[in-house]
């Protein structure tokens, strides 16, 4: 396949990242500085109780969510430090104390300002509604306020509260650390070349996108090998985080389920989640299908689950990282000035990590700490085509966050389902510009492929974890062994695919190694909800060219200013209408029609 060849700007190397901006330096003197100027914020916040009335001034209640944001803005530093510090070398003790640490200030602050939450949830409707600023100069803060109160009837006393954020800071948080050192610490060891290698997670997995089958086969064998070593503590570890996600959220808050403290915390009605499901489990078909044909077009009776991410022509081509980024932003360049804009800041700060480093956390993704800092981007870059999609993927994140840095920390961050815009749209903009440059069929082919490929793993693998999560929430209620998870976790599979592809059994280890259904319950229904809500924009931007653009920036500077159901009705999405989910699977549909009618 060949792809055009920029001209590099600028010579971009393989680096770690420069947390500089958040703190200088891990010093005790300047750390202990910082904190001793929050504990003043603090002090003074918590002294503003006695101000509190149905009866202040609006303008006052300003005021005291301007200290609040001050605060946030303090805390968010000091914490985000610790956590990409972390992220940056699992295995640094120093980082790991200074994390655990900040932890334990976060949950103090927390709970001394936890008053003012349970205040303003205390008012009746015609209460909050008297006090809620009118002047166009105070609309986030208004939002931010109005927001809080959809969380009202799961909140408990003060007093609660309390107790459970320190409960969730000296348990469940830790926990969920250990679960980071534990599966980041693990080695894979493989042949390749005669050679045996010692290799992280992010390198070893670059083996399941090789053209050769005996590849991708070892790669899978040896993850799960590992992964069946450490099954047993990994799956207790799952087991208490879903009894304390249940018996906090449900028995405690009264939540309806499990899946419902997401969608809340969302703000998606729980039908349209359940709809978002139910089309994903009808047309799995649709995936089926095309596995079907992909072993036709690899000269194999059917798929296994090593293969599904098979190239269909044997490619070893590598991308270095200074050709990738140019790519990239010549690519953002072209859809508009200010995207590339955006996305440049990231390297011109050196705010990015993309080496791989032995006890480097796994994956990828994009941090935004303050509105008037340039976000931070993780990734482990290998050198594959696939590493450029990620790249693109975590700078739309970037580039989403930048879009809304005119709001307060307050109402930056988006919600969830709509966090994954404007990666997902980033990734296609780069594979179009990729389908544009080739003429040859089979490269064509390829390139459809690869992105029917990563269409799959965004919205029918995802879908069916949350299915996964649903069942295995139920189960451990129910006092189900891991035995039993492992066994509904291939169930699972065999209903994905179908007879499509044939499933060998260490994938019953696979849902071990899921870090997003520890870390985050529910978590990956977003990466569908965005593929097909991005799918949908596309068609759009493919219709309407230059006039779609400003609605789509639109959409980004939003952030999370307004509420997800507001922004996607602006252009015109029901997100509660199996037609507009179904409208994506329909895409997807025909973009395999037209790989099935590529003549080679």
């Amino acid at each position: 396949m060949t792809i055009a060849t920029l001209e590099p700007t600028k010579q971009y190397e393989l680096s770690g990242w420069d947390l500089s901006e958040l703190l200088p330096e891990p010093s005790d003197a300047l750390i202990n500085d910082r904190l001793d100027t929050l504990e003043e914020a603090v002090d003074a916040f918590v002294a503003k109780r006695a101000s509190l009335s149905p009866d202040m001034d609006p303008d006052d209640l300003v005021r005291i969510v301007r200290e609040l944001e001050d605060i946030s803005e303090r805390l968010y530093v000091l914490f985000a430090y610790g956590s990409l510090w972390f992220s940056a070398d699992t295995q640094d003790s120093a980082a790991l104390t200074y994390r655990n640490r900040m932890q334990r200030v976060l949950t103090d602050a927390q709970n001394r300002m936890l008053y003012f939450d349970l205040w303003w949830k205390s008012l009746e409707e015609e209460e909050a509604k008297a006090l809620l600023p009118d002047v166009d100069e105070y609309a986030d803060y208004r939002f931010y306020l109005e927001d809080m109160r959809r969380t009202k009837p799961f909140t408990l006393d003060e007093k609660s509260e309390q107790i459970i954020n320190i409960k969730d800071g000296n348990g469940m948080s830790g926990l969920l650390t250990i679960y980071s050192m534990l599966t980041s610490r693990l080695e894979f060891k493989m042949e390749v070349d005669g050679q045996e290698q010692t290799l992280t997670r992010d390198a070893l997995m670059s083996y399941a996108f090789s053209p050769k089958a005996e590849l991708r086969a070892a790669a899978y064998q040896e993850l799960y090998r590992v992964y069946e070593g450490e099954a047993k503590i990994l799956a207790q570890v799952y087991v208490n985080r879903v009894r304390d996600w249940y018996e906090e959220n449900v028995e405690l808050r009264h939540y309806k389920s499990p899946i419902s403290v997401r969608n809340i915390s969302n703000d998606i009605p729980d039908a349209a989640v359940e709809t978002l499901l139910d089309v994903a489990r009808k047309n799995a078909k649709v995936f089926q299908r095309y596995f079907k044909l992909k072993a036709k077009w690899l000269g194999v009776d059917k798929l296994r689950r090593y293969d599904i991410y098979a190239p269909l022509a044997e490619s070893d081509r590598e991308i270095s990282y200074g050709e990738a980024v140019d790519m990239v932003l010549d690519t953002f360049g072209k859809f508009h000035p200010l995207v590339q804009q955006h996305a440049r800041r990231v390297f011109e700060h050196d705010h990015i990590d993309s080496e791989v480093r032995k006890g480097k956390r796994g994956g990828a993704f994009c941090a935004t700490v303050l509105p008037s800092q340039t976000p931070w981007v993780l990734m482990n870059y290998t050198g594959k085509v696939r590493d450029v999609a990620t790249l693109a993927h975590e700078l739309g994140h970037a580039i989403h966050s930048m879009m809304a840095e005119e709001h307060p920390v307050l109402t930056q961050h988006s919600a969830l389902p709509l966090a994954e815009t404007a990666s997902v749209f980033a990734e296609m903009l780069l594979t179009d510009r990729l389908l544009e440059e080739v003429r040859d069929p089979m490269a064509r082919r390829e390139l459809l492929a690869a992105a029917v490929d990563d269409m799959y793993g965004t919205v029918m693998r995802q879908a069916y974890f949350v299915r996964f999560e649903l069942d295995a929430h139920e189960a451990i209620l129910n006092n189900k062994s891991p035995e039993q998870l492992h066994d509904m976790y291939m169930q699972n599979l065999r209903e994905q695919f179908g007879d499509s592809i044939e499933i060998s059994d260490e994938f019953q280890y696979e849902w071990v190694s899921i870090p997003h259904i520890y870390q985050t319950p529910f978590y990956c229904y977003a990466y569908s909800f965005g593929q097909l809500l991005v799918l949908a924009l596309y068609r759009r931007f493919q219709q309407q060219g230059e006039s779609f653009k400003a609605d789509y920036l639109k959409m980004l500077a939003y952030g999370g200013s307004a509420r997800p159901e507001h922004i996607l009705n602006e252009v015109g999405i029901d997100v509660t209408d199996p037609a507009f989910w179904q409208g994506g699977f329909d895409v997807i549909s025909e973009m395999i029609d037209e790989l099935e009618a590529i003549q080679l």
